[in-house]
């Protein structure tokens, strides 16, 4: 079932996961293991995240280095199989820019097409740390909306093959990103807004939020988005806090403030799990204020460790 199925026939606020592949060399016991405490809860779909290659260089004799790609998280794909399969839940796997060419990715589209999967996240995704800026695959796409554009003629039965007649038409229902802190790379908010309404208006059907951990950035991005006559659902994110070295890596890595209020209890927390309860407290405070507003759905980032997550819902839901 669509993503957008499952917002319009809920009663009440839904609560959805997203996890990461498993380290390469690790089995889907380690996926199952990460949600299965989770599933109690009947989130109606899960998200999968997408790792790109990175490079990494050796040294060589004679003072040379070869360059070698890595994949630290293969599997999307498989592990959006194994989910439904196991769970009889809907998955959503990320689709990104980098690492793929616009023929990969119509054939990466394809498999998930043949698989049952109804729902694409769209996404540019991040530069490997190695290179520091964006840089598309030979014939890739640079920009999120080049993607989408592309799944979604791929949605009308249109393959990079013009010469392919009677072609299936695919049914993905889009995804997108937002961003109620602007994404880091957008001269200004507005300017930002403006690129999502592009995405909206190419097909995007819903929105799910970059983690933020003050409420009102949330609702004031909603209301800026329906001002700008983006009318989709746009699910907030949330990431519970469960240690003190987020305090300065979650603002570093993903470009969001922490509130005063959040840093000052983060402050005085001596351990890790002083920091982890701050966290999860927190969490269920957002939650609970989103819920009463009526949000569509509540999209946890759990970086596949379900405890803190776990609490969370059990006191909201």
């Amino acid at each position: 079932m669509k993503v957008t199925e499952h917002l319009k026939k809920a009663d009440k606020t839904l609560i959805s996961f997203e996890i990461l592949p498993p380290l390469k060399g690790q089995g889907v016991q380690s996926i199952f293991d990460a949600i299965g405490p989770l599933m109690e809860f009947k989130p109606p779909f899960i998200d999968v995240t997408y790792h790109r290659e990175e490079f990494i260089y050796k040294n060589k004799s004679g003072g040379l280095l070869e360059k070698q790609v890595v994949r630290k998280r293969p599997g999307t794909v498989g592990i959006c199989a194994a989910i439904m399969n196991r769970y009889q839940v809907d998955a959503v796997p990320h689709i990104i820019c980098g690492g793929f060419s616009r023929e990969e990715t119509e054939n990466a589209l394809i498999d998930l097409d043949f698989l049952g999967i109804d729902n694409v996240l769209v996404l540019r995704g991040d530069p490997i740390k190695s290179e520091g800026v964006f840089v598309p695959e030979k014939d890739g796409h640079v920009y999120a909306i080049d993607l989408l554009e592309q799944v979604r003629n791929m949605n009308e039965g249109n393959f990079l093959d013009e010469d392919l007649s009677s072609s299936t038409k695919t049914d993905f229902c889009i995804g997108v990103a937002g961003y109620p802190e602007k994404h880091f790379e957008a001269p200004n908010l507005k300017t930002d807004l403006k690129y999502l309404k592009n995405k909206v208006d190419s097909g995007a059907e819903y929105i799910v939020t970059q983690m933020f951990f003050d409420n009102s950035k949330y609702f004031d991005f909603v209301e800026m988005c329906q001002k700008a006559g983006i009318d989709v659902p746009i699910i907030p994110g949330l990431k519970p806090i469960t240690s003190l070295k987020q305090i300065t890596a979650l603002p570093r890595t993903f470009h969001v403030n922490l509130p005063e209020d959040l840093v000052d209890s983060l402050s005085d927390c001596k351990t890790n799990d002083d920091a982890r309860q701050v966290g999860i407290e927190w969490a269920v405070q957002q939650s609970r204020e989103l819920m009463e507003r009526k949000v569509p759905c509540i999209h946890f980032y759990t970086m596949s460790r379900s405890g803190p997550v776990k609490k969370i819902v059990e006191q909201i839901y």
